[in-house]
């Protein structure tokens, strides 16, 4: 996770900061009224389903019950294809959680200093995942309280509004001995594939630390650089085939030029190894909201032109066309732990312009990706759960204690998509080149993404706007071409996310926001969780290849129009 001084995305220092509440919905009464064309017959490659990563700082939290529950949903979007990185599985301590911290005390040494090995809890998360189906994306880190060259103070005790460097301790300096670190990576390897089995091991991600450009990583770059080689060799010395990559740094700039450099024209060493493997390259990118004139300011244009460079660079490297990438985090901020009820630019969070937000931009990766004819696997959502915090405590989480926040439906949505991606055009779209540049600042970025599998037709359309304040609702029509000619009717149906619909947020304000709902309440607010109909699937007529729909979004919403025949 990206670090940064939060509170210099805010006009008034925190304390002085207003409380940060909805933006109220009651619309302008005019439309937008907006035109809309899918291309059934024009296929543009397969859709891939980039949004299948997850993550967190905190490995713990997984095998809590919120956790497991949370891991099965995610699991079930994509079964066997969803995975989960974080951070902290070789740090010391007994896997007691807390805000941007996790541990568990794989590795100590006797009085005599011989390594001793401890995968009880380590296996214990792993299990965790693989019983409701996600997969490791392994993070090797961080640097055990014996291993590390400055090991005191070594946990922190980190909450939000404190200096964010307070976190980087012991666990992020390098190792006092190469030799013993690359022996626990060999091993932790080996006992990976002995209990889970070659097969399933080959499909995990292996890399190395967290944002080795930044202050998670207290050497040097040479010796980042070091240490990446050494691990990635433990790694394959004990499984071969392992897929492995790097560096997961925060953005795509100088460091990552040359990482790739490094892993790619670094000379024979005393292995007589030239290189290091790289089988995926992964990068993080993050928005940049502020607080202004009373309401949340998305930065959209900051997270997607991280990612415009990072591949603009990766592409102007020959020997790595076609190879994976994985961004691994990809965020509309830099600290999922972060309150909004301390960075009042975080109140996007709760409620459906999160979701606007990640519909708006997992679409634009998508562009960016085939602007720059790479190959683009996936973009990981560092968002999870905070387990026993108060509800809707404005962290960047997926759910609040169990219950699903607006974003995870997007996730939900994602998931029905499938097949083919079939062009798209809208007259309310915001030109990707616009947004590079300046966001969406203007006229609101009414747009779509669509898939074509088999019988199945899915337009994902949202109504995005950086800025979260009211604005007249867009009145789509949505004509889709390309259909069999033969076809004569379809199904349709529609789900939305808006603050009336999937949206337990607004449900929970409008019982007057308990802190400890009733079982009934409680009852309430799963039920506002779910994916919505917008109305019970009906019949469309189809013509000539043809079908007429139509939906009315407010600002800030995310309609799945699914066609079936």
């Amino acid at each position: 996770m990206e670090q940064g001084d939060f509170r210099q995305a805010t006009e008034l220092p925190i304390d002085e900061q207003p409380r940060p509440v909805a933006a109220k919905r009651d619309e302008p009464s005019e439309q937008r009224v907006v035109a809309m064309h899918v291309q059934a017959d024009n296929v543009r490659g397969e859709l891939q389903p980039i949004w299948r990563f997850f993550g967190a700082d905190e490995p713990n939290y997984a095998y809590m019950p919120a956790g497991q529950h949370l891991l099965a949903e995610l699991g079930q979007l994509c079964p066997r294809q969803t995975f989960f990185r974080t951070h902290n599985l070789l740090t010391s301590g007994d896997g007691t959680p807390a805000l941007k911290w996790g541990s568990t005390g794989v590795y100590s040494e006797d009085a005599q200093g011989n390594p001793l090995y401890n995968w009880t809890i380590v296996d214990r998360i792993f299990d965790t995942y693989l019983e409701r189906q996600v997969k490791p994306y392994v993070q090797i880190g961080f640097m055990p309280h014996a291993l590390s060259v400055r090991p005191e103070p070594y946990q922190h005790s980190w909450q939000p509004g404190d200096p964010y460097d307070a976190i980087y301790t012991g666990w992020a300096y390098p190792p006092k001995d190469d030799a013993k670190w690359a022996e626990l990576v060999y091993q932790w390897t080996k006992h990976c594939v002995e209990t889970y089995g070659r097969s399933e091991v080959e499909s995990w991600y292996w890399q190395v630390w967290n944002e080795p450009n930044i202050g998670y990583w207290r050497g040097t770059e040479e010796q980042f650089f070091n240490l990446h080689d050494q691990t990635i060799r433990a790694v394959r010395r004990a499984l071969p085939t392992a897929k492995v990559g790097g560096p997961d740094s925060a953005g795509g700039g100088a460091f990552l030029r040359s990482f790739l450099t490094h892993s790619l024209r670094r000379p024979a060493d005393a292995h007589g190894e030239q290189g290091t493997p790289l089988d995926f390259i992964s990068f993080h990118a993050k928005g940049a909201p502020t607080f202004i004139d009373g309401h949340v300011r998305m930065g959209i244009a900051n997270h997607l032109q991280t990612i415009d460079s990072a591949f603009g660079m990766i592409a102007s490297f020959p020997e790595l066309k076609g190879t994976p990438i994985v961004i691994g985090e990809s965020d509309p901020d830099g600290c999922a732990a972060c309150s909004a009820q301390v960075y009042p630019q975080n109140a996007y969070r709760n409620g459906a312009l999160y979701a606007s937000y990640t519909a708006a931009s997992f679409a634009r990766k998508h562009d960016l990706a085939a602007k720059h004819n790479v190959n683009l696997e996936g973009a990981l959502t560092w968002a999870f759960e905070f387990e026993d915090q108060p509800l809707f405590a404005g962290f960047r989480v997926l759910a609040t204690n169990d219950i699903a926040l607006p974003v995870l439906n997007v996730f939900r949505m994602f998931a029905q998509m499938s097949g083919q991606r079939v062009a798209v055009e809208s007259d309310g779209a915001v030109a990707l080149n616009t947004i590079l540049q300046h966001g969406v600042r203007d006229a609101a970025d009414v747009a779509a993404l669509a898939s074509l599998d088999d019988r199945k037709l899915c337009v994902l359309v949202w109504h995005y706007h950086d800025d979260d304040v009211p604005g007249p609702v867009a009145a789509v029509e949505l004509t889709v071409h390309g259909l069999n000619k033969s076809l004569h009717q379809a199904r349709l149906t529609h789900y939305q996310i808006d603050d009336e619909h999937s949206n337990a947020y607004t449900a929970w304000q409008k019982l007057g926001s308990p802190r400890e709902p009733t079982p009934e309440q409680r009852a309430v607010l799963l039920k506002a969780a779910e994916l919505a109909l917008w109305q019970e699937p009906q019949a469309v007529n189809v013509h000539d290849g043809q079908a007429l729909l139509r939906c009315t979004l407010p600002r800030q919403s995310v309609a799945l129009l699914r066609l079936e025949w």
